[in-house]
């Protein structure tokens, strides 16, 4: 049986001698506290922020208000600026940001719940992806933190 996916991204950072954090809203902290359930994990995680609110996520992460006018919370534009912004905030080699709709309900726009936003940000770009989950709230939850530190463990593997 191998390694749960935060292990694998902590031995992924330790060999690159990489440093992390995180910017979670739809998952609350879920992100980070996987992480920190692995031994050791204070030799590269840094920090997270839970940027829930519009004005969180601009104050702390850098998120211009012009792209959560325009294009909403849960939005390629917003998850590339959290993740940029983490990264910066923190002065991490790597910046993980989720952002999605968690549910029952939607938000006041069009977006289905279950939209999930992730990103990965390094000094050699942003790659983002985004899900659609079916699941209740929790459910919605898990399959995002997921997601995001699958993307994570992707990025710095093949990271040059």
């Amino acid at each position: 049986m191998s390694d749960p996916i935060e292990a694998q991204v902590g031995c992924a950072l330790k060999e690159r001698r990489w440093t992390l954090a995180i910017a979670e809203s739809c998952t609350g902290g879920l992100v980070g506290h996987r992480i920190t359930e692995v031994p050791g994990s204070s030799d590269y995680f840094i920090g997270g922020i839970i940027a829930y609110a519009y004005e969180t996520k601009e104050k702390f992460l850098g998120v211009e208000p012009e792209t959560l006018e325009t294009y909403g919370a849960v939005s390629e534009e917003t998850i590339v600026q959290m993740a940029q912004g983490v990264r910066k905030v923190f002065d991490v080699d790597v910046g993980i940001a989720v952002t999605g709709i968690a549910g029952p309900a939607s938000d006041l726009t069009d977006k289905p719940v279950g939209l999930t936003w992730v990103a990965v940000s390094t000094a050699e770009g942003v790659v983002t992806e985004s899900h659609h989950w079916t699941g209740d709230r929790s459910s919605n939850k898990l399959q995002s933190a997921e997601a995001a530190l699958q993307l994570a463990l992707r990025i710095i593997q093949e990271a040059s």
